[in-house]
């Protein structure tokens, strides 16, 4: 393909009014989308804006609180809720719910103590927040 005259022109034209460099070589047939961007520069054809990026101020995680995720019910229910309580440091979860999900060993006795500890203190968050909703 040989750049002539007429194809200079009618990549200047489009080039002004805002088309791609994918949709003028589909336009001009016989070019590939490198060798009108190759053209364009070879010209000194003004570079168009690029839309604007907005940036984000960066979220510094350490600055904030971190609670519990453990959930509490079952995520369908209304009352479905997660633990709070602070978090153990470098963990999802509070130190009761940490020793449920990371449990050393396999023992089930292990488990189960870990189990009835989490259901404790599950209970006693579930009447604490039924005696706010009281008051």
């Amino acid at each position: 393909m040989e750049w002539t005259e007429e194809r200079v022109e009618t990549l200047k034209g489009l080039w002004k009014n805002g088309y791609t460099a994918r949709q003028i070589a589909e336009r001009l047939g016989g070019v590939t989308r490198n060798a009108v961007i190759g053209k364009a520069h070879r010209l000194g054809l003004s570079s168009r804006p690029q839309p604007v990026k907005r940036e984000e101020a960066p979220i510094d995680f350490s600055k904030m609180a971190r609670t519990c995720q453990w959930p509490i019910g079952h995520p369908g229910q209304d009352d479905f809720r997660f633990c709070g309580e602070t978090a153990a440091p470098g963990k999802p979860y509070c130190q009761s719910h940490c020793a449920v999900a990371y449990r050393r060993g396999s023992s089930e006795e292990s488990a189960k103590e870990a189990n009835k500890a989490a259901n404790k203190e599950a209970s006693k968050e579930a009447n604490q927040d039924a005696k706010k909703n009281v008051a």
